[in-house]
C-alpha cells in the first residue's frame, strides 16, 4: 500500500513539470510570433513552404527576438519586423533548416 504514492508521485511529476508557467508563456508567445511572421514569408512563397520557413525562423531566433515579433500581433507587420525576419531567415541556422526542409531561402521579405 505505500508503493501506491511513490507511484503517483513518479507519474505526477513530470507532468507537473510539464505545466511550468514561463515555458507554458513561451510557447504562446512562439506562436503568436508565427502568427506575424508566416504571413510575411507567405508573400513569397506558398502556404506549405512558408510554414516550413516560420518554424524555420522562429528556431533561429531567440526567445527576446521572439517577444518582439510577437509585439505586432494584430496589425500588418511594418518595415523593422519585416527587416528583422529577413535578419533572422539569414541566419546559418535557419538557412540549414531551410535547406533541409526543402525550403527555398528567403530572397527579399516584401
Amino acid at each position: 500500500m505505500t508503493r501506491f504514492p511513490l507511484i503517483a508521485a513518479l507519474v505526477a511529476a513530470p507532468v507537473l513539470a510539464a505545466c511550468d508557467p514561463q515555458d507554458m508563456a513561451d510557447k504562446i508567445t512562439r506562436r503568436t510570433a508565427g502568427e506575424v511572421v508566416e504571413p510575411v514569408v507567405a508573400r513569397e512563397m506558398p502556404a506549405a513552404p512558408a510554414k516550413a520557413a516560420t518554424e524555420c525562423i522562429l528556431q533561429a531566433a531567440s526567445i527576446e527576438e521572439i517577444r518582439a515579433l510577437a509585439r505586432d500581433v494584430g496589425v500588418e507587420a511594418g518595415s523593422q519586423t519585416k527587416e528583422n525576419i529577413r535578419n533572422l531567415a539569414l541566419r546559418p541556422a535557419a538557412t540549414a533548416c531551410f535547406a533541409a526542409s526543402g525550403v527555398p531561402p528567403l530572397t527579399a521579405v516584401p
